[in-house]
């Protein structure tokens, strides 16, 4: 690639989501003056992942990458005043009561030990102990559990911290197009089809530019020929309102992931406790053609909740949601669900990210394949981004992310088992009905802030980390 100067001029498509609104606030850190950020919808967009009430905030061990991701996002979560004010350190409870949800539990105290980080975690050897260190579940029937209690682990108020970025962007000079104008529609290429030069909106409009970002998520395989690197597929959640009295006794509870069951989190400030089970996701494969691709292919299409607002999960997903209620919360068991959703992300074979320049054609940067376990790196995955488009990135980052087709089954990825296409799942699409007056009434009450001019979307995603 050629040098960038700080009058050059960057498109980052999918900015109004995490990696690229990232992209942008360190691109407008460093000083370059001629950044657009293109999305859909306003920052942060409806259609992103990261527009979430809350995201579980831990560190990885995976390799040596993914370890200093964590430190680098861990310590400004805590530092920088865009991110600061929503890390809630509640501490977090990993917990598993089957015989290979407990291995992996040992196998994670190893690599904290190996790593120097065995004093950040407290080993728990019983119900009895995971009762007594996290009281929210003493007495609920946990036979053979064990867990780790995280006590520096807690969440991040997901939606509020990309509109923070969003904040700064817009006090910093970033351009934005959202709408039509900020849809991708195809890229703009030199002559000779080597070199990106630009991209097309969906309403024509043309951007010249000397680098073109793609940080699309979900959609990133859909805008552009991945070559099956990227498989994108949904996991769900549901909301639960509390009353204040409830809301009282569950204020401060760690967050609690069970590898068997799923995860759920302290309320909000509203009341809102959100309850994910844990499961392989879900895919939705059509045929279709993204950019550079010679012909129609089988796709994993996301269908977005902002476009169409009474889809929610399938009828299996209700089941495995009240197991998890039923395990963590029973005294909840009964209580009502609403906002039922499905939330896109996109996972490579290896779950490492993809951020590349393209090979076919220079000047395109593919920052996407989040992998379900991105969004605690928001404050700092676009530095890196940003290392890419200046030559400086690191070289185990450069070959942890490069271009890879062939390297494995993105569809299961690291994960169990391979995602079952929700054509096969019943329950999830109610196209010619309306939404429920109750959910709205609810999902406006859980999101609704009038203190800024980008505010976080009633629509919300989760993924693990």
């Amino acid at each position: 690639m050629a040098p960038l100067t700080l009058d050059s001029t960057i498109l980052v498509f999918g900015g109004g989501g995490t990696i690229g609104s990232s992209t942008a606030l360190h691109l407008a850190r460093k000083g370059y003056r001629n950044v657009r950020v293109l999305d859909v919808y306003p920052i942060p967009s409806a259609q992103s992942a990261g527009n979430d009430l809350n995201k579980i905030m831990g560190t990885s061990l995976r390799n040596p990458v993914d370890k200093q991701l964590s430190h680098e996002a861990n310590d400004m979560w805590k530092n920088d005043p865009t991110f600061a004010p929503y890390f809630h350190r509640t501490g977090r409870l990993e917990c598993s009561g089957s015989p290979d949800g407990i291995e992996d539990l040992r196998k994670m105290i190893k690599s904290l030990d190996d790593a120097g980080l065995s004093h950040t975690a407290e080993w728990l050897d019983s119900e009895e102990e995971i009762g007594k260190r996290v009281p929210w579940l003493a007495g609920n029937d946990m036979p053979g559990w064990k867990g780790i209690y995280f006590v520096d682990g807690g969440w991040l108020a997901a939606a509020k911290a990309i509109n923070s970025v969003g904040n700064e962007l817009s006090q910093n000079g970033v351009q934005f197009s959202f709408g039509e104008s900020g849809a991708f529609e195809r890229l703009l290429l030199s002559e000779d089809g080597t070199t990106c030069v630009g991209a097309v909106a969906r309403d024509g409009t043309e951007y010249r530019a000397d680098r073109v970002v793609l940080a699309a998520g979900a959609w990133s395989p859909v805008l552009v020929d991945l070559e099956e690197q990227c498989c994108s597929k949904a996991w769900v959640y549901a909301h639960m309102q509390l009353t204040p009295e409830e809301v009282e006794q569950y204020k401060g509870c760690p967050v609690v992931y069970n590898e068997d069951l799923g995860f759920f989190f302290e309320p909000n400030e509203y009341g809102i406790i959100k309850v994910c089970d844990e499961f392989p996701g879900f895919c939705r494969y059509k045929m279709h053609q993204p950019f550079g691709a010679p012909a129609p292919k089988p796709v994993s299409v996301p269908r977005s909740h902002a476009k169409h607002p009474t889809d929610t999960y399938p009828d299996a997903s209700e089941v495995t949601i009240r197991k998890a209620i039923s395990a963590f919360l029973p005294r909840f068991k009964n209580k009502e669900l609403f906002n039922r959703s499905l939330c896109w992300c996109t996972d490579t074979a290896d779950a490492n990210l993809l951020i590349t320049e393209d090979p076919r054609w220079k000047n395109l940067i593919l920052a996407t394949g989040d992998s379900g376990h991105s969004f605690k790196l928001l404050p700092i995955i676009g530095k890196h981004v940003v290392e890419l488009l200046e030559g400086t990135l690191q070289e185990d980052m450069r070959q942890a992310w490069r271009w890879r087709p062939g390297s494995g089954d993105a569809r299961k990825s690291t994960r169990a088992a391979r995602a079952k296409d929700l054509s096969e799942l019943p329950g999830w699409n109610h196209d010619g009905t309306k939404t429920k007056p109750e959910e709205i009434v609810k999902e406006n009450a859980a999101t609704v802030h009038p203190t800024s001019a980008i505010e976080p979307s009633g629509t919300s995603c989760c993924t693990v980390l």
